[in-house]
This record gives C-alpha cells, sequence and structure tokens, in this order.
C-alpha cells in the first residue's frame, strides 16, 4: 500500500520505517521541501521510502498516518489540503499535550473535545481513525516488547476504515482480537485523556515499555 506520513519526529519516522520494512512505499512528509529529518529519513530507508511535503505526502498515500503533535495536527492537514485526504482513512496517532515552561503537562483539547474529532470536523470526507496514541512508539510497531495479551483502542465513525486500521495493526503485531474498538471517533477524548495517567506510569516504571490489559467478565 502507498501511504503519507505527516511528521518528520520520532513517531513519524519509526512507524514509517517499519512500513517499509513491512513492504509499504512511504512517504515521509513535512512542512517545507527538503526537510533534513525527511530527507536524511529517506536516505535510510532504500527504495520504499521518501520525503516530501505535507501535501506530497497526503497526495501520494491511499492511507494517511497524522504523526505530528496533537497541537499542530490541524496545521498538519490545513498543509496537507483536504482536497488531497478526501475519500481516504486518516489515521490519528498524536495526542494534544502542552507543556508549560516547568515542565508540567496538560491537555488541549481535553474533556469536550480531541484532536480526533478536531480533524474529522476539518476533513468532512476523509475517513478518521484514532488509535496508537496510548503506547510508545517503539510497542506500536513492536507489541512483543510486553508480555501477555494487552490491548489498543480505535475509533472512528467509519466500521470499514476502523478495519483497515486493525488490518494495518496487525501487520504491526496485533492481533484483531486486542484490537478493541470503543466506537465513534468522540471516543478520542478517552484516550487522549489517558496521556496524564500514562506519563504518572512512565515516572513510576522509569521506562515506557507497557500498555494497558483490559479485563471484563464476559
Amino acid at each position: 500500500m502507498r501511504i503519507g506520513i505527516l511528521g518528520t519526529g520520532t513517531v513519524g519516522q519509526t512507524l514509517g520505517s517499519k512500513l517499509v520494512a513491512l513492504g509499504h512505499e512511504v512517504v515521509l512528509g513535512s512542512r517545507s521541501k527538503g526537510n533534513d529529518a525527511a530527507v536524511d529519513w529517506a536516505e535510510r530507508s532504500g527504495q520504499g521510502g521518501r520525503a516530501g511535503t505535507f501535501a506530497e505526502a497526503a497526495e501520494f498515500g491511499e492511507l494517511v498516518i497524522v504523526a505530528t503533535s496533537g497541537t499542530v495536527a490541524l496545521s498538519a492537514v490545513d498543509l496537507a489540503g483536504s482536497e488531497h485526504l478526501a475519500g481516504k482513512t486518516v489515521l490519528d496517532v498524536s495526542n494534544p499535550l502542552v507543556f508549560s515552561p516547568t515542565g508540567e503537562m496538560t491537555l488541549d483539547p481535553v474533556n469536550t473535545d480531541s484532536v480526533g474529532e478536531q480533524l474529522q470536523r476539518a476533513l468532512p470526507e476523509s475517513r478518521v481513525v484514532k488509535a496508537l496514541n496510548t503506547v510508545t512508539v517503539t510497542v506500536m510497531v513492536d507489541p512483543d516488547r510486553i508480555p501477555g495479551e494487552h490491548q489498543l483502542f480505535v475509533a472512528g465513525e467509519n466500521a470499514e476504515a476502523k478495519a483497515q486500521v486493525t488490518a494495518l495493526l496487525g501487520e504491526f503485531g496485533w492481533p484483531a482480537g486486542r484490537v478493541l474498538d470503543l466506537g465513534g471517533i468522540e471516543a478520542a477524548r478517552g484516550t487522549e485523556m489517558l496521556m496524564p495517567f500514562w506519563m504518572t506510569l512512565m515516572r513510576h516504571f522509569g521506562h515506557a515499555d507497557f500498555n494497558y490489559a483490559i479485563r471484563t467478565a464476559n
């Protein structure tokens, strides 16, 4: 599959490298042409990966991943162009983390809105799916780093798009039975609001190799 990624940070590059290793073609997109991080990644990725702008990545991808910070996700898709994303699944893995000068973390938006919902409103002709934002990036692409049957979550309005994302997660090593469908995109509020708790757990364990394991009575 052709996949476009918006964002050249650790998340975008790690996802891109995994996708190339799986045989997909990837364009890693940035705000400006010739972004150093994107060009360096493309040079290390061989024929399966190349660098481009947000618009070029969005136009190229059959599926497009938003891997920027959640606070700039709307700006990224605006630069990508809604016309390049129309009719496509847009996988949002971002979190709206805001850090104060003293390092305190808050979320924006929070409680009554989410980045996932903002993206779906901005892209009414796209099929936004929220997923992967509740684990660190190395666990995203290698769930076996953590023993046991821990879970991921998906949320979105379109069942076909969620099935497409779930299939891609399966390629990363997440069996479909460990991907919990939380319903519509409004559920992204809850998964994004897990981040303060996630940060507390990371400080407690001293590392990020952990995840949530949901147990039910049925």
